[in-house]
């Protein structure tokens, strides 16, 4: 069922045209994650809800890919940005304490760009990540799993770093998580 609402404009005026919670998508993929810029937040699956309230204001829900992320700040004032922009009323933007992220939750668009970007994916795994996931990785330039796991910290903490000895070039890897 699609649910679909008039969302009242900052300046008090209607748009005459229906607002949807894809309308709102629509507007969060614009917003980039910092530390990957060609990501948006949408396809890192870090936007848990979105509700239009009865004043017709939104409220956005995100969960941090982890904790104590240092770019969290950061992309709560994006998202109001990116939303009050589009003349939409924000009521909240806050952290979802109910859900926690995992690397499953980024879409197969965030993969493929993740890949085009230079950055191996992470792989779905059904239960828990148990580190075996870390070896043998392909590598993003040219595809071969004649890779090697250098380090399991790269630039940020989820990432690893691993060289590949068909291509000969260093790689990082977006760990699943």
């Amino acid at each position: 069922m699609k649910f679909i609402v008039l969302i009242r404009r900052r300046n008090g005026n209607s748009n005459h045209s229906p607002m949807t919670r894809e309308d709102i998508l629509t507007i969060l993929n614009e917003v980039k994650d910092p530390e990957i810029p060609v990501l948006s937040i949408t396809d890192m699956g870090i936007v848990s809800e979105i509700k239009i309230e009865s004043d017709l204001s939104v409220s956005v829900q995100v969960t941090p890919t982890f904790l104590g992320c240092p770019a969290f700040d950061l992309i709560v004032k994006q998202i109001k940005e990116a939303l009050n922009q589009n003349g939409i009323n924000v009521k909240e933007v806050v952290m979802d304490k109910n859900r926690t992220w995992n690397s499953n939750l980024i879409s197969d668009k965030g993969r493929k760009i993740l890949q085009e970007f230079g950055l191996t994916p992470p792989t779905r795994y059904e239960k828990t990540f148990e580190g075996s996931e870390l070896e043998k990785v392909a590598c993003p330039q040219c595809g071969s799993r004649n890779t090697i796991l250098r380090s399991t910290f790269g630039s940020t903490l989820c990432r690893s770093i691993h060289y590949c000895y068909s291509c000969h070039q260093a790689f990082e890897h977006f760990k699943p998580l």
